[in-house]
């Protein structure tokens, strides 16, 4: 028996198997279930004791005092979005039920204490108004579109806490209200959040020059993009090289939808029927360190490559790190359906 299973307990256990279940377990919470394990209803320690000082005997059914519709979280979510729905919901406990309702684990915030906290602040530039994708963001800011079962910045930002980042910066500009409503600052989710506002649109770099200048190196990451990176291992590569910027890439597969004719002036040498052909492109997530921010104009739309092009014309180091696994550039509204698509299997599989 695993230990969690010691805080399952059947529909007909008496307050008496409660507390004898939470003092096996140490995990403050009994679990009751049915004989197919679906979760009828949990049981903090709080609970009972309420119960009990209410009147209840230690021979009545616990079931009567149990909360039928815990939080829970989903089997297969990841560790970044089961860290966060506990620190969103200061939890000391949270059950994780299958598709079907079925306990099959539980969490604690010590299963999590193996992430280091990480001081370095993240910048996501949030400010775009998403034109390409036409009437869905003509009420809705891009980030805060529903991918799966919430806004892509949620996302984005949860999954960064739970690689350790707490403190973090919102660069905002079209709809900012929405955003900052919904995040507030942040003391929900255990995070810091603070917000850049710009008066007019910036670029994906602009906004970095109304931001106090931090003591250490930063993250920058757009917020359209969906990844499951390593953010916490990007920065450490970071933080062990000579380099003031890197930039996060990947490989990037065209295939052209013609023969593709090579030729020697006018003699024919060759046809490539529908070639593939490989790019590196930019992740649109960056590590910059404190001494870029000098470069960055005060109130001027600049973009992030030409940052990149201004630190390679001073001779200022700059690197790349590729990144692998999913990632995924919401744009369009293909990208944007692709996105919904894959969300389920990449995110909460």
């Amino acid at each position: 028996m695993k230990a969690w299973e010691r805080a399952l307990i059947g529909a007909e256990a008496t307050f008496l198997n409660a507390l004898e279940s939470i003092d096996q377990t140490g995990a403050g919470i009994a679990l009751v279930v049915d004989a197919d394990r679906r979760l009828l209803g949990a049981l903090s320690d709080g609970d009972l004791r309420r119960a009990l000082i209410r009147g209840a005997g230690l021979g009545d059914k616990a079931i009567g005092a149990a909360n039928p519709n815990p939080i829970c979280a989903n089997d297969g979510q990841d560790r970044a979005e089961t860290l966060a729905v506990l620190r969103a919901h200061s939890l000391r406990q949270l059950p994780i039920v299958d598709a079907d309702g079925r306990i099959v684990g539980l969490v604690t915030p010590a299963d999590f204490l193996d992430i280091p906290v990480r001081t370095n602040p993240v910048v996501i530039m949030a400010g775009g108004k998403g034109e390409r994708l036409a009437e869905l963001t003509r009420d809705t800011p891009k980030p805060m579109l529903t991918v799966g079962s919430k806004p892509i910045l949620d996302t984005i930002v949860s999954n960064l806490a739970g690689q350790g980042f707490r403190n973090f910066w919102l660069a905002v500009n079209y709809k900012a209200d929405q955003i900052e409503n919904h995040f507030g600052d942040g003391s929900g989710m255990g995070l810091d959040i603070r917000y850049l506002r710009e008066d007019k649109p910036l670029g994906t770099c602009g906004a970095l020059a109304l931001m106090p200048p931090p003591d250490e190196p930063f993250v920058v990451t757009n917020g359209d993009v969906l990844a499951k990176a390593d953010y916490s291992h990007v920065l450490d590569s970071h933080l062990q090289s000579d380099s003031l910027a890197t930039v996060v890439v990947r490989d990037y597969q065209m295939q052209v939808p013609f023969g593709v004719v090579n030729a020697n002036g006018a003699q024919v040498t060759r046809i490539d029927e529908k070639p593939t052909q490989s790019y590196t492109i930019s992740a649109g997530v960056y590590v910059l360190s404190p001494a870029v921010l000098d470069l960055i104009p005060k109130d001027a739309f600049y973009d992030m490559p030409a940052l990149i092009a201004d630190m390679i014309a001073r001779d200022l180091p700059v690197r790349l790190q590729r990144a692998e696994g999913y990632w995924m550039d919401i744009g369009r509204p293909t990208e944007y359906a692709q996105a919904n698509a894959d969300f389920g299997a990449v995110f909460e599989g």
